[in-house]
């Protein structure tokens, strides 16, 4: 009898032993896959040819400002000791400044559609900042926003520095519209008017939640929370206190939400709450008609800049 129980809680035991080492295998891969993705390099190699079939004339609207040094390059080092990158652009007789945040493995050339309008149409100087491990700027993970936003306000800095007394508008897609909201909720330099934030997430716990059930058609837990305690360990941060939402509902600064109505990557209802978490300030919702991710602009070139434009108008002064 004695023998068979010894049998029998080294059996349980060893299950035991294997569901803890493949939950936290499990954790250790899913944190890789999401915050250390492979093909950095060919993905910004494509990024001529990805904005050339979005956008038509944009790739030689950014090398003919770089030729004539009127779009520059200029780096930051932020407190952890990190050279960060971005793209940069002055306006003759400046209306104000866009800091331009851009998303998931992205880089500063990707949110240019943004920056010919800003600069051309809006008279806006803009700055497009590149998150740690994206484009030109060092790092070893993809921080989803949470800590981007530390260095983002840097970049306000930089940006009040450059052009003193121009009104600042933060701008993100995608992650760096989740970036904005969490810088949303900070202490932000009185020259910071408003927010525009698109497809942003309402934190990265829904985020990549929701991710494990589409992509892997699993459960959260136990898995999310070992990878969340992980993400604690190695980088600083978890994905619970990585919340958009909770940084909106400190947020007295006028905000414009955008959604694509077909975004099923950043599912468009997760806009809903973060709407109705802004109860401080101006807020206004916009849904592009049948959009998906991130495509607001491409889909809706006219109301996209009407929105931006009467939303910058009515929070400006």
């Amino acid at each position: 009898m004695k023998k068979k129980r010894k049998i029998l809680v080294c059996g349980l035991l060893t299950v035991v032993c294997c569901l803890v080492l493949a939950i936290v295998g499990g954790a250790f891969y899913m944190l890789d896959y999401s915050l250390n993705p492979a093909g950095k390099e060919q993905r910004d190699a494509k990024t001529n040819d990805f904005l050339r079939e979005r956008y038509d004339g944009l790739v030689e609207w950014i090398d003919s400002m770089q030729a004539v040094g009127a779009l520059r390059d200029t780096f930051i080092v932020n407190d952890k000791g990190l050279r960060l990158h971005a793209l940069y652009a002055s306006c003759d007789s400046a209306q104000g400044t866009a800091v331009l945040v851009h998303g998931f493995t992205d880089n500063a050339r990707r949110m240019m559609m943004f920056g010919r309008v800003y600069r051309d149409s809006l008279h806006f100087n803009i700055i497009a900042p590149e998150h740690q491990r994206h484009g030109k700027s060092e790092g070893s993970s993809i921080q989803m926003g949470w800590l981007d936003r530390l260095d983002i306000e840097r970049w306000i800095s930089v940006a009040d520095s450059l052009w003193p007394s121009s009104p600042i508008y933060l701008h993100g897609l995608s992650m760096g519209g989740a970036t904005v909201m969490m810088c949303s909720g900070d202490s932000l330099l009185p020259s910071v008017r408003g927010i525009i934030e698109d497809c942003g997430y309402t934190s990265v716990w829904d985020e990549f939640a929701g991710e494990i059930k589409n992509q892997f058609h699993l459960p959260p837990h136990p898995l999310m929370d070992v990878a969340s305690l992980l993400c604690q360990w190695r980088y600083g941060w978890n994905f619970r206190e990585a919340s958009s939402l909770e940084q909106v509902r400190r947020s007295t600064l006028p905000m414009l939400f955008i959604h694509g109505e077909n975004d099923t990557f950043v599912p468009t209802a997760m806009v809903h709450p973060l709407y109705e978490a802004k109860t401080k300030g101006y807020k206004r919702l916009w849904l592009a008609p049948g959009s998906e991710h991130a495509r607001s602009f491409h889909d809706h070139p006219q109301e996209y800049f009407k929105e931006m434009k009467n939303f910058i108008n009515k929070t400006k002064q």
